[in-house]
């Protein structure tokens, strides 16, 4: 092994660190060429396994592994699948040698606490750092002194789980210097040393995530086109499905993911399965040594050909969201210059095999894929230690963030596939008079109703000064920075009241949600998109039909018997419309009672107008001027509005909706 000369006056390398749930490295740029670094096992993959021992140690890697099926209580395997999530959510319910802790507050039910016995609970943040600990002193052993660090995270981690992800570094004692996507990082590596422009695919299937992304390179510059996956897809799950074959075998009743098996003998299983795995890459069968319930032992032999058939429904899933990236890319198969494999899953013959169907095309393995990752974030740190502009980096938003508007749709300020770093800015509006706060709801995902979409968070703008509806005036600010973490910011325009809140929620996607957000997207798009148009034309209605009221109360005399008579009916029919179903049937009663009071707001006007001149009090006369003017524009809004809601049936963009209102609202980026 070559070391590098140590040189006191030389400032701290940097480092990338492919923080892995099966193995994790840490490498730097040497030369301009990027080099795994020996960890404390006498290798570059450190498992990502923690052991915490009866007398207070603990112990990372091969070593920690070793007490898997001794002791798998006190050793920790794929910490990085529970990321971020809580201890609802339904990765802890998979077949796994774990034990959860069970949460009694709500707090505690926020986060995975992986349950050690006497040695007490630790969460995957903090098993998390004990990995980055390990690798950071392996660092320091060959290069003195350690700089900032790239650290890489799945593309589909969502803010809980990265933030997370930088909260096990600097548990750890590094500086994050930056989050890198995966499967950026890959391309990264394969970019700068192939030197090659194009657009290339990178497929990513580690031991718990699954990724894929479509970037373009062209003359240093990554861009990201799209991007898809599953942030709980991965080799665990082959070696679960193969484990759940074994279990009867060896004499244990399994129903669904749940057995009667003890954690030893789950252990025992996954690790026969996960050596399985391995052998049957180069074998086509296998003969294990099973031990049987009960005592002794059994021989059980595993062909290639069964493993396959296992795998396949898991297959199917990462193909749906090649599709699905493809799709979002505007590409063919055919116009992918190369496809990079990530990850030590895509070593299974059958995996390769299906990415080569899904393509056309052999994918590239010229860089190890084990460390095509951590030689990216190597090289990433590197650049960004020296400040360099050799190559630019454009990741995009794997899911659309907005916020709840009034009557339950969705403002989508920050459409998916945005490129980050991002900031865009929406203004809204009040519904009520008099209202004195705003309530704000940041949602993610691809619907058109807030039900329907992820929540990320809900915080209240309070302290406004009572004012007629539409008055008061809000920008509400997202600020997407390079690592994909979502800040939003509140302003109050007419007071500067204002309130920031970093959006990191408190639980991660579930299986579910990962894969089917998009999917519903795609199969409800028609039925949502009525279902917005109903929501918003009856939050349209209700504000025009208290404007008409408010009007009746106070200028009523300036209608004619007749006239009121009319203005009335229409009113009712705008009522009864708005308790319907049909979003035209309320735009056109709408569009009625604009008919019917037109002459009517005039008038209003004029009366406005000549309190002005006879002397009245500014405020009165500033109030009924108000509320004319504010009848007329609510029913001349209506026509821009179906105008609007056409183009968006049309698949057209333009103007957003307020908040609280329904109306129209620029958007600026």
């Amino acid at each position: 092994m070559l070391l590098d000369i140590f040189d006191p006056k030389a400032p701290p390398k940097p480092i990338g660190i492919d923080l892995g749930t099966t193995n994790s490295v840490v490498a730097y740029v040497r030369d301009g060429h990027p080099l795994a670094i020996t960890n404390c096992d006498g290798g570059v993959l450190l498992p990502s396994v923690v052991y915490y021992g009866p007398r207070g140690q603990v112990l990372v890697g091969k070593t920690a592994q070793s007490y898997a099926t001794r002791e798998p209580g006190r050793t920790i395997q794929s910490a990085k699948r529970y990321m971020g999530r809580s201890a609802d959510d339904p990765q802890t319910a998979q077949l796994s040698a774990h034990r959860f802790k069970e949460a009694g507050s709500e707090a505690e039910r926020r986060v995975v606490r992986f349950d050690l016995g006497e040695e007490g609970a630790r969460t995957p943040v903090e098993i998390s750092a004990e990995i980055l600990k390990s690798l950071r002193q392996s660092a320091v052993s060959q290069l003195n002194a350690v700089g900032g660090v790239v650290i890489t995270v799945p593309a589909y981690f969502d803010d809980a789980q990265r933030q997370a992800t930088k909260d096990a570094g600097r548990l750890a004692g590094l500086e994050v210097l930056r989050l890198l996507n995966e499967p950026t990082a890959a391309a990264l590596a394969y970019g700068l040393e192939k030197r090659k422009d194009g657009v290339f695919a990178v497929f990513d299937l580690g031991g718990g995530t699954f990724d894929v992304t479509l970037l373009r390179l062209e003359e240093g510059v990554f861009q990201v086109l799209s991007t898809g996956g599953d942030s709980a897809l991965g080799g665990d799950d082959m070696d679960r499905a193969l484990a759940l074959q074994l279990l009867p075998v060896m004499g244990f009743a399994v129903e669904g993911e749940r057995t009667e098996a003890p954690p030893e003998v789950i252990g025992l299983a996954l690790e026969a399965a996960r050596r399985a795995k391995h052998a049957l890459t180069d074998a086509a069968e296998l003969d294990l040594e099973l031990p049987k319930r009960g005592g002794g032992s059994l021989v059980h032999r595993v062909t290639r050909a069964e493993f396959d058939a296992l795998i396949a429904p898991l297959l199917g899933r990462t193909g749906r969201a090649c599709r699905r990236a493809l799709r979002d890319a505007e590409l063919t198969p055919e116009e992918v210059d190369g496809v990079i494999l990530v990850g030590g899953s895509t070593r299974v013959p059958r995996v390769r095999q299906f990415v080569a169907e899904l393509f056309g095309q052999e994918p590239l393995s010229d860089i190890d894929p084990d460390l095509v990752v951590a030689f990216g974030a190597a090289q990433q740190a590197a650049l960004l230690a020296e400040s360099s502009d050799e190559v630019l980096l454009l990741d995009v938003l794997p899911l659309s963030l907005g916020i709840e508007t009034m009557g339950g749709g969705v403002d989508k300020i920050l459409p998916r596939n945005t490129t980050i770093p991002v900031g865009a800015r929406s203004s809204f509006t009040t519904f009520a008079d008099d209202q004195t706060g705003f309530e704000l709801h940041v949602v993610q995902g691809e619907r058109e109703l807030a039900a329907d979409c992820r929540s990320l968070a809900r915080f209240t703008l309070r302290g406004i000064p009572p004012m007629p509806a539409g008055m008061a005036r809000l920008d509400v600010s997202f600020h997407v920075d390079a690592d994909g973490l979502l800040t939003v910011l509140a302003k109050e325009l007419t007071t500067g009241l204002e309130q920031q809140v970093e959006v990191v929620p408190s639980y991660g996607l579930t299986d579910e949600q990962v894969e089917q957000m998009l999917l519903d997207a795609l199969d409800h798009g028609e039925a949502d998109l009525e279902a917005r148009r109903l929501a918003d034309a009856r939050v349209e209605g209700e504000r025009i039909s208290k404007a008409t009221s408010k009007a009746l109360a106070s200028d009523a005399d300036l209608l004619s018997a007749e006239e009121r008579a009319l203005v009335e009916q229409a009113q009712r029919e705008l009522k009864a419309a708005i308790e319907g179903s049909g979003a035209s049937v309320i735009q056109a009663r709408i569009e009625s009672l604009e008919d019917v009071t037109h002459a009517w707001a005039g008038r209003r006007m004029d009366r406005a107008i000549r309190a002005v001149t006879l002397g009245r009090q500014v405020g009165e006369v500033e109030r009924r001027v108000e509320h004319a003017r504010g009848i007329e524009a609510h029913l001349e809004e209506s026509a821009a509005k179906a105008a609007q809601q056409a183009a968006e049936s049309a698949g057209l963009t333009g103007t957003q909706f307020d908040l609280t209102t329904g109306g129209q609202a620029k958007t600026e980026s």
